[in-house]
């Protein structure tokens, strides 16, 4: 049993990966990594999100951002969007997250904000037990 999926869309998003991986080590919460992108990799993304028994899907993500919309539209677990600095500062990722449409609901933290993603996928976790 996983509690929580983190998903990026790319090995460039690394260092913000790394930085919510550690989080979760330190806090003793189960987890598992993978580079999975909306775009050139969705028949894969689809099936892992389907398989998995993560409770928690936590989606990085740069450019587009498509990354957490399409894992929300694949599952009812809850997804949270950490939007990256790729281009315009991070704001085409940050508003890409955060403008999901009616029934496609994805929490999301600041750019670059990996810490924040990892201790708000704790709080759902906590909430649930």
């Amino acid at each position: 049993m996983v509690d929580i999926a983190v998903i990026s869309g790319s090995k460039s998003d690394q260092l913000i990966v790394d930085r919510i991986l550690g989080r979760l080590k330190d806090e003793g919460v189960s987890f598992e990594h993978r580079v999975l992108s909306a775009h050139r990799n969705p028949k894969e993304l689809e099936g892992y999100v389907s398989g998995t028994d993560a409770h928690v899907f936590i989606a990085v993500a740069g450019l587009s951002a498509a990354l957490p919309g399409v894992i929300a539209s694949q599952t009812h677990r809850p997804v949270i969007g950490v939007p990256v600095s790729a281009k315009l500062g991070g704001l085409d990722s940050l508003l890409s997250i955060v403008q999901m449409p009616p029934g496609v609901p994805v929490a999301c933290v600041g750019i670059d904000n990996g810490e924040n993603a990892a201790l708000l996928a704790i709080r759902i976790l906590e909430s649930g037990r």
